[in-house]
């Protein structure tokens, strides 16, 4: 125990983690990929468990082989966008992203973009398709995913969480275009178990009791939620053979009818800049933001605490000459702190400790939400981690109906590679100064604002590291940035 209390503490040192696609009709597969940019293998020899692509970007980038060894550079570390003459993203987005300093052997965070249609269910051979009121419908689609342990969790989210939101739409697809309710129940059609039937749908007047409001938004957080539990079902059942190694935060962004749905797992971030304004999208969760729910698994089911932890949590380690003493301690139902008896089950390593960047749960893992981790342990121990870290993502609602938006309004996504060195208010300063350098139809700019996020994280090398122009320390992580206008000409319809 005391070996494993000593590793313990020394992994407390590293930042976060431990050492329009084509209809389909079944759930999504690792097999069924979305194509890459080509891989590139480094010279060193691979390490065990390493993906089958040692090394990819996103497509959109349109990297050659060169350019991806550039991008692989931890010296040059150069910033990556998509180059001016291709093929724009969706709504004019801006992206750019670089690689760590050293951090990892690769560029961990993986990003998507996608114009996703999304067609009804369809009935099986033989039996008639009910007519639909409507004609499928379309969603915008953005993610960011922030690997750690390895990158080959975010590289298959990236390709198949739009597809899981695909999938839990489709029962949806009538439901949305009509105003009335939703139904309670979807019937199934005779000869097709599961599968809805328009005119046997189960409105709310034909039950007798008492019916909770049901709004069609929440039918999509719903949906998006349940593709985020469904990505970490597949994770967890295909990351031995596909070698889906480590596990990913991941933050995305879903357009469909004029409400954006921004959905984040993990400790990526999102804010909206609006008119000067900065409107939170997103909050972190971490050990420190979620230790009430991680102490309660851990009060409730203490077995998954292996004897060797203590849901408790103490200013500091508690010392065995302390037995006997009072000292200040918190447990799940406590924000404040009082006073106890320290006991002998008190000398266990606590459930959350460390604090900032360096909190952790189990002396591990310094995120608490995402995707993925399935195979990870404690520190020179099999004890599991999964059971405390959720799948399931907060998400928040922005209706684009209900204001008028102007060119200089957009939504910024960034990793935490950009927040762990920039604030709110810094990245609204940068938006006013990068926008206002070009006109307002010049789509162009959001990936020169994209490009300057990225930059102003990374500083500059000097002094054997990279420096931001207050001398202070650059981001030495992966950053990845999205910059999604919100106002202006071709934004949405």
């Amino acid at each position: 125990m005391l070996n494993r209390v000593r590793s313990a503490v020394a992994h407390l040192v590293s930042p976060k983690s431990p050492d329009p696609p084509g209809e389909t009709t079944a759930p999504p597969t690792a097999f069924a990929e979305t194509p890459r940019s080509p891989s590139v293998k480094s010279g060193a020899p691979a390490k065990t468990g390493e993906t089958r692509a040692s090394f990819s970007r996103p497509t959109f980038l349109q990297l050659s082989p060169g350019g991806l060894r550039r991008a692989d550079d931890h010296a040059g570390r150069a910033v990556q966008s998509p180059p001016d003459t291709g093929r724009r993203l969706p709504w004019s987005t801006g992206y750019a992203e670089v690689i760590n300093a050293g951090k990892s052997r690769h560029n961990e965070d993986q990003a998507c973009c996608e114009v996703v249609y999304v067609e009804g269910r369809r009935s099986v051979a033989g039996v008639p398709k009910e007519p639909r009121r409507g004609q499928g419908l379309c969603f915008y689609y953005w993610g960011l995913f922030d690997g750690h342990a390895g990158g080959g969790a975010a590289e298959m989210a990236s390709r198949l969480l739009h597809r899981h939101v695909r999938e839990q739409l489709k029962d949806l697809v009538d439901i949305l275009q009509d105003p009335s309710p939703p139904p309670l129940c979807l019937s199934p059609t005779p000869g097709t178990p599961g599968s809805p039937n328009p005119s046997q749908l189960v409105g709310p007047q034909s039950c007798c009791s008492p019916q909770k409001e049901v709004t069609h938004e929440s039918l999509v957080v719903g949906a998006i939620e349940n593709a985020f539990r469904l990505m970490d079902e597949q994770m967890a059942r295909e990351w031995h053979g596909q070698q889906v190694e480590g596990g990913c935060c991941a933050l995305v962004v879903v357009y469909l009818l004029g409400k954006v749905y921004v959905a984040n797992a993990g400790d990526s971030r999102a804010i909206i800049v609006r008119n000067g304004e900065v409107i939170p999208m997103s909050r972190e969760f971490t050990p420190e933001t979620e230790r009430q729910r991680l102490q309660l698994l851990g009060f409730l089911k203490p077995e998954l605490l292996g004897g060797e932890f203590t849901h408790l949590e103490f200013p500091r380690r508690v010392l065995p000459k302390e037995l006997g003493q009072r000292m200040l301690y918190r447990d799940q139902n406590m924000t404040g702190w009082a006073y106890k008896k320290i006991e002998l089950e008190d000398l266990k390593f606590p459930l959350v400790c460390g604090e900032g960047k360096k909190a952790r749960v189990m002396a591990t893992i310094g995120v608490t939400r995402g995707l993925g981790d399935h195979n990870l342990r404690v520190c020179s121990s099999t004890l599991p981690i999964k059971p405390f870290l959720s799948c399931f993502p907060e998400v928040q609602v922005y209706d684009l109906t209900q204001y008028e938006h102007c060119p200089d309004d957009v939504l910024i996504l960034g990793t935490d590679g950009l927040w762990d060195v920039t604030n709110d208010s810094e990245v609204a300063a940068t938006v006013d100064k990068v926008l206002s350098a070009y006109e307002p139809n010049d789509p162009s700019r959001y990936t020169a604002l994209a490009q300057a996020l990225v930059l102003g994280a990374r500083g500059t090398p000097r002094d054997r590291g990279w420096r931001l122009p207050n001398n202070k320390l650059g981001s030495g992580d992966d950053i990845s940035v999205f910059v999604i206008p919100l106002g202006g000409p071709g934004s949405y319809s």
